[in-house]
């Protein structure tokens, strides 16, 4: 039997993040008790507050962020400003939620941030999904999800991959997305504690700040600068927008077939970056482009299977990149020019 999300207690462990703040949002919107758990220091309002010091970048995304806090604090949902990385304070505010369902989110988003800060990418991926999965363990926690990423398969060894494919990742986000998926499931085998896996990739929408290719070029536009293009163009990515993202998300939680499963949850048809970028030229006529050497270290991907999602849990994502990109763009600019419209991207990130 599925489970009904209405009043369902959920708790977002980094949840006022990009990933979390929508899919907080959402749940609210099916009827569950969620709350937010964020120390607020990483790709967060602490961070930008000593980044970018007089950029208005510093000042963009600052007010992004600002928003996702006040979208939070309207729906009602509790915020927890609690580090993760300490044991004692999420052991005991989980103690006080006492969630039947808990999504790690907490983690450094950037694969390059990630390679050049190994000690703080460890210290608040592993060491926070840790402290969360040693309580849930015999604590009446129905399902642990966990947010991994594309990045776990490194090269993508064949133009379209399935959950099978071998895990070879490269440097250190990749890496830890691994461990951290081992861990998980070792818990499973260990301690019985029930799980869900998902990996996102290429991931756009209202409210990021991860500076991913499709907001650089976005950004970029707005400037009237040229965009970027590693390598040639043709290179492919899975890009995936938020609101398919988090449907895929509430979905796992309902549904029982998504217990100790692991699950590609993208748009499930990759694109070239030569294409995006036309998209983002076609509504900012005019601007040139540039191509430069591309990162070695950042895998070659293509495009993740979304059959298994499909079949299991009824997955049916809705935006490709000329409706996403579109809805985006329209956000962005709205966004930037001091307006408010409801509304999200990929430089390269994580996911």
């Amino acid at each position: 039997m599925n489970r009904d999300l209405k009043g369902c207690k959920v708790a977002l462990i980094g949840g006022a993040g990009f990933i979390g703040h929508h899919l907080a949002l959402a749940l609210i919107a099916r009827g569950a008790v969620v709350d937010v758990i964020d120390s607020l220091q990483v790709n967060n309002l602490l961070s930008f507050a000593s980044e970018f010091q007089g950029s208005v970048d510093r000042d963009l995304y600052l007010r992004m962020l600002n928003e996702r806090l006040d979208l939070i604090r309207k729906s009602g949902v509790p915020l927890h400003p609690v580090d993760a990385r300490d044991y004692h304070a999420i052991s005991r505010i989980l103690g006080q939620i006492k969630p039947q369902v808990i999504v790690h989110l907490a983690a450094v988003s950037h694969a390059g941030k990630s390679n050049k800060d190994p000690f703080s990418t460890f210290d608040h991926s592993l060491r926070t999904l840790e402290n969360a999965l040693d309580y849930a363990r015999g604590t009446g926690v129905e399902q642990f999800i966990f947010f991994s990423s594309s990045m776990a398969y490194g090269n993508f060894l064949t133009p379209e991959v399935a959950e099978e494919h071998p895990l070879n990742p490269m440097g250190i986000y990749g890496a830890l997305k691994v461990a951290g998926e081992r861990i998980v499931i070792a818990y499973q085998q260990v301690f019985g504690l029930t799980y869900t896996i998902l990996r996102p990739s290429a991931l756009y929408g209202p409210r990021c700040v991860s500076r991913r290719v499709g907001q650089v070029y976005i950004e970029t536009a707005l400037k009237g600068g040229k965009l970027r293009i590693d390598g040639d163009g043709s290179e492919k990515l899975d890009f995936t927008y938020i609101d398919d993202l988090v449907e895929g998300v509430c979905l796992a939680m309902e549904n029982p077939a998504a217990h100790n499963q692991i699950f590609n949850m993208t748009y499930g048809d990759s694109r070239p970056i030569k294409e995006l970028a036309d998209i983002v030229r076609r509504s900012f006529p005019g601007i040139g482009v540039e191509f430069v050497k591309r990162d070695e270290l950042m895998p070659l991907r293509g495009t993740l299977s979304v059959e298994k999602a499909r079949r299991l849990l009824g997955y049916n994502p809705q935006f490709p990149i000329e409706k996403g990109f579109a809805r985006y763009i329209e956000w962005y600019r709205g966004f930037a020019s001091g307006g408010a419209v409801p509304g999200a991207m990929p430089g390269k990130g994580g996911n």
